[in-house]
């Protein structure tokens, strides 16, 4: 069970919407009344949701930081996944097929079909036990504890394929902020909660790609004191939840 709670590192550090909040922390109690009921087949439903929550927040963040890139890889696709208001969203899309978005991330692997296979594997599950098919595959917490390692080790190779995407989005992040009298917000804290956190859906381990990035590379900025200010501040409100 302690492994389980590893995948909240790895989905938003904080919503804009209430709702969305409250849809992730449904899952989560779900999955954790379920499992110390022993009710194990429903506690995969509600886990693999939360995966799945957590593929649409990674495919947000292409959409997000590199727009024509994914009018790109969108195409063949449901007609409305452009228009996406938020991550959620991609739901309007076949789960097996939206994992298809994910090359873009993973071309870099040496088999991308047999990755993207073993993810889908998981959605074929899944709808096979959401049914009314009389089976019981998840009958032992040792069972279900397979699928859990299973999940967690998919979500951190995604995120480390997502790791360039991340790294972009806070370099522009950081350069579209320096100016305290152009950015959205004066503040500095809330800069970064509304424009970085919220608009990209970034999870506390995106934070800490943002935290070991290196701002020298942003020394010739015309106000790069300030994004040393962005930066520090970034490291003092988010660096204690890494610890």
């Amino acid at each position: 069970m302690e492994e389980a709670y590893q995948i909240l590192q790895y989905l938003p550090n904080r919503f804009k919407q209430r709702d969305e909040q409250e849809y992730i922390e449904f899952l989560w109690d779900a999955f954790e009344s379920n499992y110390q009921n022993e009710k194990f087949q429903f506690a995969f439903i509600a886990y693999h949701m939360l995966f799945m929550s957590f593929v649409y927040f990674t495919i947000w963040q292409i959409k997000s930081v590199r727009a024509d890139d994914f009018d790109k890889i969108k195409l063949g696709f449901h007609n409305n996944l452009g228009n996406a208001q938020n991550p959620f969203g991609f739901s309007i899309e076949n789960e097996s097929k939206v994992f298809n978005l994910l090359k873009y991330l993973c071309n870099s692997h040496s088999d991308v079909e047999s990755l993207i296979g073993q993810y889908k594997r998981l959605v074929k599950e899944r709808n096979d036990i959401a049914h009314a098919s009389g089976n019981m595959p998840f009958r032992t917490e040792s069972y279900l504890q397979s699928r859990l390692n299973d999940i967690i080790r998919y979500v951190a190779e995604i995120q480390e394929f997502s790791k360039p995407v991340i790294e972009e989005c806070f370099t522009k992040f950081l350069i579209e902020s320096q100016d305290e009298e152009e950015r959205q917000y004066s503040i500095i804290e809330e800069q970064i909660k509304e424009v970085l956190i919220h608009e990209h859906y970034l999870s506390q381990k995106d934070l800490e790609i943002c935290m070991d990035y290196d701002i020298t590379s942003l020394s010739d900025q015309e106000k790069y004191p300030e994004i040393e200010r962005i930066f520090e501040t970034l490291r003092n409100e988010y660096a204690e939840q890494t610890a």
